[in-house]
């Protein structure tokens, strides 16, 4: 298990992080990305990928197929139609389990000391939830996540995908030298509050291991582009330096170029409680797409 990678000093010059933030922060990401590609800037092509929650999915789509095909098959796809309740908007339906969610997680952090006992207390409450499952919600959760990927195999190039052990809170970054199967390991990473099991093991969520983005993880890279849906919001305190605006500050103390990018104002809306409506997708994608057509020449001298 590689919990602490390592990296040649000469494959360390390009990072690319790509950010948790639910169904519609995935499309986003694919939006963002074919955006650049289409503009004439290939992001896909960094020496290190880190993929946490939704950017995991999206890491390994990047990886497998071309960003303009992504773009097309989320535009194309038919999301499932789901009644709204009477005097909801758009994205209603699906936002009471979220904010559950986050309820839920928000009194976690309010009981914790610092992020790792955080990560011990949701654990401990994912297993606690796992005691009384047969395991059933792993193997769906696993055909679900394999149906997303153009391919079932770790790439050549490196990427990393968070996750956090559910037994003793400690952070997981996995790659293909780790011995778990890429869908397994991107099941793991965007399992939310649920306990994915991967052998005689459970997973939690990457987001959990510091925040949504986990740019920590690009110390020593020369340039290190960040795609945040959540627009580099977090629901930990500020004090315990897991922000992303604290991560950046510290890759910049390093001698990393950092840029970032966070949805623009008018889609907003399309995160957060609204994360897992999957009519949004579309849209979400449409957003990333334009703003990143609109940043690749600004981009172009940072990356290339």
């Amino acid at each position: 298990m590689n919990t602490t990678p390592s990296f040649p000093l000469h494959s360390r010059d390009r990072a690319l992080v790509l950010g948790g933030g639910g169904s519609t922060g995935n499309a986003w990401l694919i939006g963002v990305i074919a955006g650049l590609f289409d503009a004439g800037l290939d992001v896909t092509d960094a020496d290190l990928t880190i993929g946490t929650s939704a950017g995991s999915t999206a890491a390994a789509q990047i990886a497998g197929a071309t960003p303009t095909q992504l773009f097309a098959n989320i535009l194309d796809a038919v999301p499932p139609q789901r009644p709204a309740p009477v005097g909801s908007g758009p994205g209603r339906a699906s936002a009471r389990p979220v904010v559950n969610h986050l309820e839920r997680i928000n009194k976690i952090i309010a009981d914790a000391q610092d992020v790792a006992d955080m990560r011990r207390r949701l654990g401990a409450a994912a297993l606690d939830m796992d005691a009384a499952s047969d395991g059933a919600w792993s193997t769906q959760w696993r055909t679900t996540v394999a149906t997303r990927l153009p391919s079932q195999h770790w790439p050549e190039r490196t990427v990393l995908i968070t996750a956090v052990d559910a037994r003793n809170g400690e952070p997981v970054a996995f790659d293909r030298h780790s011995g778990v199967d890429l869908v397994d390991a991107i099941a793991a990473s965007c399992s939310s509050g649920l306990p994915y099991r991967i052998g005689d093991k459970r997973y939690l969520d990457g987001g959990y291991r510091s925040n949504a983005e986990n740019a920590d993880l690009a110390a020593g890279y020369g340039r290190v582009l960040v795609l945040s849906p959540f627009g580099g919001r977090s629901l930990q305190p500020l004090e315990w330096g897991t922000h992303l605006a604290t991560q950046v500050d510290k890759l910049r103390a390093g001698g990393s170029r950092v840029e970032t990018i966070f949805p623009d104002s008018n889609s907003e809306h399309m995160f957060g409680a609204n994360a897992m409506d999957l009519s949004l997708r579309p849209p979400a994608a449409q957003a990333g797409y334009e703003q990143g057509s609109a940043l690749a020449g600004q981009l172009s001298e940072f990356w290339s």
